[in-house]
């Protein structure tokens, strides 16, 4: 029997690949088989430690300015491609929320996810994947342009200052120094479907979580819609009411300005770590994030797995934190609170619960 055990990172306290590996003990303990980790990942935090466990995958160190202005050591990911090497920047690293001591809704900025985009792009990357959850900005991803060369300018021709709050007074978007996209493009890694500004945008649903209480809302919303405007007029076409303008604090619409492609994180992540392939000679697909509840069929990690495992005939078993959804569409779930006895204890010894699920799904499932 193989079993590919591909879950996302239980996010706040265990990797992807930790998971996996300890799923895959966990099944070996009541029985022989093939278990092969393929932990997976959507765009945020843990994409590039996931990415990075695709054969002949390279580390590349690089120094940038964090969020809140203080140097960060981040890396970025070389991959090889079918026509040259694939660039992997993660925002989660390089400008992201675990990065920032205290929140700064207004003044917090991508900057340092645009060095790392650079330094790839010296390195001479055929294209590139960008990760850009767990974002701490709302900053539309101004920082990241900047880095790349854009210029974004107030009434006077200085530049803005960084972070969301400043781009209530950009005037001018000047983008004869923006770097060109490699080759290949740059795809966006996302799962967030949020347009950038309104009810459901960048500000209204994710201001909140970094910070931003209610006046800073309105006015982050109102800084981005400036930015459209500003954008528009400076004619680029990129759309502020797309699915995933809002990620990332309107990074994906910062990007879609320098031409990237904005699309499914767990989608991408699946292709580069060679899920298809996996699935060809499984019986049997595990996978698992910290919540299963009723985002999860949004693009996230489980969903994406368990659409592939659908179209391959190959039955799929769920492992999670906790359980909040129905969990019919799978041959069998197991909550770590459960089998802990609470929450608390489950996150307490992630990995210890998690080789424990492993066990009980092998001694559940048929051979």
């Amino acid at each position: 029997m193989r079993v590919v055990v591909a879950p996302d990172s239980f996010k706040g306290t265990a990797d992807a690949a930790t998971v996996a590996a300890a799923i895959a003990d966990g099944w070996r303990t009541v029985r022989p088989a093939d278990v092969a980790p393929l932990p997976m990942a959507d765009g945020g935090e843990g994409t590039l430690d996931a990415l990075a466990a695709a054969p002949d995958a390279r580390r590349h160190l690089v120094t940038v300015t964090g969020p809140d202005g203080r140097e960060v050591e981040a890396a970025w990911l070389e991959l090889p491609g079918p026509d040259g090497p694939v660039g992997v920047v993660e925002l989660a690293s390089t400008s992201g929320i675990i990065l920032i001591d205290e929140l700064a809704p207004l003044t917090a900025h991508t900057r340092g996810f645009g060095q790392a985009i650079a330094a790839a792009l010296d390195a001479g990357v055929h294209s590139l994947l960008l990760a850009i959850g767990s974002s701490c900005s709302t900053d539309g991803g101004a920082g990241a342009l900047a880095a790349l060369g854009a210029r974004l300018l107030d009434t006077d021709g200085s530049p803005v200052a960084d972070g969301g709050g400043g781009l209530a007074s950009l005037q001018a978007l000047d983008l004869s120094g923006l770097r060109s996209l490699p080759p290949g493009g740059a795809r966006v890694l996302s799962d967030v479907t949020s347009p950038l500004i309104g009810p459901a945008g960048a500000a209204a649903v994710f201001g909140p979580q970094k910070g931003a209480g209610p006046e800073d809302v309105v006015r982050l919303d109102a800084a981005l819609a400036n930015l459209a405007r500003v954008a528009a007029e400076a004619g680029r076409d990129a759309d502020p009411t797309a699915p995933g303008a809002g990620a990332a604090g309107g990074t994906g619409f910062g990007l879609a300005l320098w031409g990237a492609t904005l699309g499914s994180g767990a989608a991408a992540v699946a292709d580069a770590v060679g899920l298809d392939a996996a699935l060809a000679g499984a019986d049997l697909m595990v996978t698992g994030e910290g919540a299963y509840d009723g985002q999860s069929d949004a693009g996230k990690v489980v969903s994406e797995v368990r659409r592939r495992a659908a179209a391959a005939h190959v039955p799929v078993a769920l492992v999670a934190g906790r359980v909040d959804a129905p969990t019919d569409a799978f041959a069998s779930a197991v909550s770590l609170t459960e089998l802990a006895g609470s929450g608390e204890a489950a996150m307490a010894q992630t990995l210890r619960w998690a080789r424990e699920a492993g066990a009980e799904l092998a001694r559940r499932l048929p051979a």
